[in-house]
């Protein structure tokens, strides 16, 4: 085993805004048990956030309970940092004892599990197919070619926008759609004119923004093959330059906080928000606002040749552990549900807001409704369109330790570092961070 690889996950950062409607908070301890004593007919599976992940979980124990009456599912809530926690400490001892035998883990978090536990990981190739997926969500569970996860929800980004402001100052639903940043720059601009709203917020305290930016040109701060790849990123330049230029346009509002972050949008004081499709829910919390937002597609780069629109951030996928008892069972759950049910993605469009990375699931009636709040736009299909646009990357096994760092790199380069040298010394000192 390697240590490093324990070490990034358990040092792992608290959540950026950009996964906060990810990892929620709740905590529900669970009973430490002898596998060997536990019932063939008990599953019992590990996730966070009561409203997202756990409800999903239950609404798929229904379904499996239909045709399986006797399996008993226990779905256990548990706040992501304590289920990485957990998972690192009994891992790492060859202790199973409590462990789940389904676990929901992060995208970003997972080739770290695989390439330090690849034994203690379910080989779900029999279930569930790459090929069902979106490409960018597949990429990060599989080794040598083996499917080790069922891929969950879309974190596709997109651009949601209020209209009424955007025409008040004096664009168009069309022309939101196909943005580059710099046209998003020129209309944020007007926007700050004409209405005195800015365009967005930042929190200089999240790279969420250069985390999109970066994966919509296909790169990361690690490269294809998981190497740290820094100083001679030229997406990573572009993302820098491109988040400096909203700063320096005077379009953005500054927020430290996930609750500052919603109130902005929230009370009017933003007309834009960036980011993944999970927020749809927040947005939709102001209900005096139905029928003045509408959603496009995330911007590109246009000086980026790569960059494209379509992004990411967040997701997660279920997983199998497969010497705590119980694989066969397990593996059946997820093949009945989260791996091919469109009934259930369905009803989830409704009941949680999910978009789904499954394929089929754009065929799914609720895709094609038309949602009121957005002026009868058809958000999941358009959602559904573009998670299949999303750039595959590797995301490797560090990314939080990474941008740990990166946040004070980001900063002295907005405080006029030379860039070229800002990223060449923090390549130095990534590597050495996170060498193995």
């Amino acid at each position: 085993m390697k240590m490093k690889k324990v070490l990034a996950i358990l040092l792992a950062g608290a959540m950026t805004i950009g996964l906060m409607a990810c990892s929620g908070s709740d905590s529900k301890e669970a009973d430490s048990k002898d596998t060997s004593a536990k019932s063939e007919d008990k599953l019992t599976i590990w996730a966070w956030d009561e409203s997202f992940n756990i409800k999903a979980a239950n609404e798929a124990k229904e379904i499996y309970a239909a045709k399986n009456p006797d399996v008993d599912v226990e779905v256990v809530t548990m706040a992501q940092d304590d289920i990485v926690a957990k998972l690192n400490t009994s891992l790492s001892s060859g202790s199973y004892d409590g462990l789940p035998d389904i676990v929901l883990i992060e995208d970003y978090r997972i080739q770290g599990y695989l390439n330090a536990y690849q034994d203690d990981f379910s080989d779900l190739s029999d279930i569930a197919s790459a090929g069902d997926f979106a490409e960018y969500k597949t990429g990060v569970n599989q080794i040598d070619g083996k499917m080790y996860g069922v891929p969950f929800d879309s974190g596709v980004a997109a651009m949601f926008y209020r209209t009424d402001l955007i025409e008040e100052a004096g664009y168009t639903q069309d022309d939101m759609n196909g943005l580059t940043w710099d046209k998003y720059i020129e209309i944020g601009k007007a926007v700050k004119e004409k209405t005195g709203k800015a365009m967005l917020t930042l929190d200089p305290s999240d790279l969420g923004q250069i985390r999109m930016m970066l994966q919509s040109a296909g790169a990361w701060y690690t490269d294809a093959d998981g190497k740290v790849d820094i100083a001679d990123n030229q997406a990573l330049k572009d993302a820098i330059t491109t988040y400096k230029n909203l700063v320096d346009a005077g379009i953005t509002k500054t927020t430290s906080d996930w609750d500052q972050f919603v109130g902005a949008f929230n009370n009017g004081e933003v007309a834009s928000v960036p980011t993944g499709c999970w927020i749809s829910p927040s947005v939709m919390k102001a209900e005096d606002q139905s029928g003045k937002w509408a959603v496009a597609a995330f911007p590109k780069m246009a000086e980026n040749a790569d960059s494209v629109n379509a992004s990411s951030i967040g997701g997660a996928g279920w997983y199998v552990l497969k010497n705590v008892g119980h694989e066969d069972t397990a593996k059946e759950f997820l093949k009945e549900t989260f791996a091919s049910n469109i009934d259930l993605m369905n009803q989830l469009a409704v009941d949680i807001n999910l978009v789904s990375t499954l394929k089929a699931s754009s065929e799914a009636e609720n895709y094609s409704k038309g949602v009121d709040f957005y002026g009868g736009q058809e958000i999941f299909g358009d959602f559904a369109e573009w998670t299949n646009e999303v750039p595959s990357v590797n995301y490797g096994e560090d990314t939080y330790a990474i941008e740990d760092m990166m946040t004070e790199a980001v900063q002295a380069i907005m405080g006029g570092a030379d860039m070229d040298k800002t990223l060449a010394d923090y390549q130095t000192q990534v590597e050495a961070a996170v060498a193995q």
